[in-house]
């Protein structure tokens, strides 16, 4: 009997807060406006200087890609980049995957 009327009193004091709906809406809302601006935007931002850094790539820029290989671009294709690694040497990597480009004189 002590137990049933402690359930029923608590019943009692959530159906009488009409405002509980609405304040987790808010609260909801403000965290995706946090997520926004902590996580999607800088993302963002990061991915469009990173095809701006793949459009300006010109023959005889120096370039280091994502997994370390460096060297001069000899020839430019739509979606590949022929690299120059030593003497005699090209390779044919994804533009994608270029992760800098070096100043002049970086590589010698």
């Amino acid at each position: 009997m002590f137990l049933i009327s402690d359930a029923q009193a608590q019943a009692t004091t959530a159906a009488a807060d009409p405002t509980g709906g609405f304040s987790s809406i808010i609260i909801m809302v403000m965290m995706f406006v946090v997520l926004y601006f902590l996580m999607i935007r800088p993302q963002q931002k990061r991915a469009k200087e990173h095809k701006a850094l793949l459009d300006a790539v010109a023959k005889g820029d120096e370039i280091v890609t994502a997994g370390g290989l460096a060297g001069t671009v000899v020839e430019l294709r739509d979606s590949f980049v022929k690299v120059a690694i030593a003497p005699n040497v090209e390779v044919l990597v994804q533009r994608s995957s270029i992760g800098a480009v070096l100043p002049k004189g970086s590589l010698t």
